[in-house]
């Protein structure tokens, strides 16, 4: 469940970006669409609680983010969130199974290296589990980052950019497992992106799509929300 309320945010000595008005049910989809440096990222870093709203009323997941702070907002970020940002941030200096190790850590939870095995099986890439990153391809880089999004049976899923750069086959594999593993975790989903094939797949998809347009106002030029859960 996401549900934010007049929020904006304001970058230090900055832009003030003012966002629309949302109702995301449990397990529903989002597609945040427009172009680069109209706030979508920002709107993910939001919802992630990475930063705090200037003005406005934001919950996820049945947590209100508006006073959560610090150590409190980590230990929930990590339980209640995956994340697949743009640039997958997988440690060089770790195995992939060290990678996903440490969301264990930052929830302040016990290792389990049976949950770290089923989520890599889970996305048929249980076989790398002593690789570093450099001797993973792109895409097997992208499903680790993934299993580690997931590891914790996130509540929310978010995916920033996740199609940047790939062809249109990689595209499709891309969309189709996120929606995928987001099923299987009955996980809200919300994909921001600018590359119009992204709408496209999620309406071949996903059915009850309702689009509304935002304008006259800095923040998301427009907001996708499919309704039906997945």
């Amino acid at each position: 469940m996401i549900r934010t309320r007049q929020l904006t945010y304001q970058y230090p000595g900055g832009t003030t970006l003012a966002f629309p008005d949302a109702d995301v049910p449990q397990g529903a989809v989002l597609l945040l669409s427009g172009p680069s440096g109209c706030g979508k990222s920002t709107w993910l870093a939001l919802l992630a609680a990475l930063v705090a709203p200037t003005s406005g009323e934001l919950w996820v997941a049945d947590q209100s983010l508006n006073a959560l702070k610090n150590i409190a907002a980590d230990a929930w970020r990590a339980c209640a969130i995956g994340f697949l940002p743009q640039k997958l941030h997988l440690s060089s200096a770790l195995t992939v199974q060290q990678n996903l190790a440490l969301t264990f850590w930052a929830s302040g939870q016990a290792q389990d290296t049976s949950r770290i095995e089923a989520a890599l099986q889970s996305l048929g890439v249980q076989d790398l589990a002593q690789r570093k990153p450099a001797q993973l391809s792109g895409g097997q880089a992208q499903r680790v980052a993934l299993a580690r999004a997931v590891l914790l049976q996130p509540r929310v899923i978010l995916a920033d950019e996740p199609t940047a750069s790939l062809d249109d086959q990689a595209c499709a594999d891309a969309v189709a497992l996120l929606l995928t593993t987001a099923r299987q975790h009955g996980a809200t989903l919300v994909i921001a992106t600018h590359d119009a094939r992204v709408a496209t797949l999620l309406a071949a998809k996903v059915e009850g799509q309702v689009e509304g347009q935002v304008e006259g106002q800095i923040g998301l030029h427009r907001l996708i929300l499919l309704r039906n859960q997945l």
